[in-house]
């Protein structure tokens, strides 16, 4: 199934549910009001929204139905229970290292990081990002995600990717020049990361195929940044996957219906992938060419986001297509 969220001034939006090409959409009030409510109600509902999305998919729509407009969408989850952002592409984390000149993290290659981010004010696909100051490094990063079910303490890897009920694909947008000084507290992130941007779709796995193994969604994520190939990773080369990111949030507490689960920046090893965040790209040419060339985000830049198959066709998420401007006082 596909699932979207109308922006209709309300804190959690109303739940769409789209036809599997993405051309059109309805609401389901007397199923679920919101895909929050859904999550929470899941073993109720299931049943329910697989009949009208068969529906949709049907040769004629159902009564109700539109035209599906991902510019008219929220996140498909605007604000969540948790939102908890992993570092799951090696790759990313040691290019870091090796730029800087520094030690790994303790056990990085046997422990996923993590950190806790704000849950409370997602941005839609389209959304404008304000932020107030150019100084502060604006970066994009092109991840991938998951909403869990519940999720007992101490839950295996194994039966974590059991409670894997939605796929994500997401911008956690950050600000490059806060993060240091957040790092070095001790207590994570907070300014340093702005409100995370999501794809307008958010899909059940069964919908990606044989592209959801393993645990890991295994399309590429083209990036664009003012209309030029940035890149476009594969989500394959997680080195961990989702079901071992779950049990690391869950070793020591429960996690409850509606939660996310991020991947981190999308990376590979190979450079002709390119990369999903600047950062990145700074990291490796320092590594190649003794400095960083080039810079971060300006007010009026736009960033484009999009997963693909490995055959170029458009994967089920949609789009994401922001701009950045300056934060109005």
């Amino acid at each position: 199934m596909k699932f979207a969220t109308l922006a209709n001034g309300s804190l959690d939006g109303q739940l769409l549910v789209v036809s599997r090409d993405l051309q059109r959409a309805i609401a389901v009030p007397r199923i679920a009001p919101s895909l929050l409510d859904a999550m929470q109600r899941w073993a109720a509902v299931q049943g329910p929204l697989q009949d009208v999305y068969d529906q949709l998919d049907a040769a004629t729509a159902p009564e109700g139905s539109f035209a599906f407009d991902p510019a008219a969408c929220a996140a498909p989850l605007p604000r969540a229970p948790q939102w908890l952002d992993g570092s799951a592409f090696l790759n990313h984390s040691h290019l870091m290292d090796q730029a800087f000149n520094k030690p790994p993290p303790p056990m990085v290659d046997t422990v996923p990081m993590m950190y806790q981010g704000a849950s409370d004010d997602f941005l839609g696909p389209c959304d404008d990002v304000p932020l107030p100051s150019e100084a502060d490094g604006i970066d994009f990063e092109g991840e991938f995600g998951v909403v869990t079910g519940p999720v007992p303490m101490g839950v295996t890897p194994e039966a974590a990717l059991g409670c894997v009920r939605l796929l994500l694909q997401i911008n956690d947008w950050s600000l490059r020049a806060l993060g240091p000084h957040e790092m070095k507290t001790g207590f994570g992130f907070l300014q340093a990361k702005p409100s995370t941007a999501f794809a307008p779709v958010a899909v059940t796995p069964d919908e990606l195929g044989p592209a959801w193994r393993d645990g890991r969604v295994q399309l590429r994520l083209q990036v664009q940044w003012n209309g030029e190939r940035f890149g476009e990773p594969h989500g394959g080369e997680m080195s961990f996957h989702f079901g071992q990111l779950i049990a690391h949030a869950a070793r020591t507490r429960r996690l409850t219906a509606g939660c996310i689960i991020g991947s981190g920046t999308v990376s590979n090893a190979a450079r002709s992938a390119g990369s999903a965040c600047i950062a990145e790209r700074r990291v490796i040419e320092k590594i190649d060419q003794g400095e960083s060339r080039t810079g971060f985000m300006r007010f009026g830049d736009r960033v484009r986001m999009q997963a693909v198959l490995d055959d170029g066709q458009p994967g089920p998420f949609g789009v994401i297509d922001q701009r950045v401007v300056h934060a109005q006082p």
